[in-house]
């Protein structure tokens, strides 16, 4: 694990507020969220692989949506009790970063909605 000097050197004010101090980004103004290329989606902090982007859909929500990490040992969740309301955090199992919320309003089959901020997130090609 990095120090919080080690992580502020290597991010930039919004990915270090974002990814280590459990920031979100405004809606629509993510690197991701109108992105339809195709490609593995990873964390911003640490290029651990989470979602690939047949995975991706539009939740209309103006931040990145998928419905299915690569793998159920890429993320790990907590409980997040901020801004009045109890919700699902999802942290990289890697390295800790904040990446967004868990919903359970997503499609079929199994109806999860994994919201980031798409600062969080890089996208690589396969």
């Amino acid at each position: 694990m990095k120090s919080e000097a080690q992580w502020r050197a290597q991010l930039t004010a919004e990915q270090y507020y974002i990814t280590r101090q459990n920031g979100t980004e405004r809606p629509f103004t993510s690197p991701y969220w109108n992105c339809n290329e195709e490609g593995l989606y990873g964390c911003l902090c640490c290029g651990q692989g989470l979602f690939r982007s047949e995975a991706k859909f539009d939740a209309g929500t103006g931040w990145p949506c998928f419905h299915t990490p690569i793998h159920g040992t890429a993320l790990v969740t907590r409980k997040d009790r901020s801004h009045f309301r109890v919700r699902t955090e999802i942290r990289c199992a890697n390295c800790d970063a904040h990446l967004g919320h868990l919903f359970d309003d997503g499609p079929p089959p199994g109806g999860l909605r994994y919201s980031l901020n798409g600062t969080a997130l890089v996208l690589g090609k396969d």
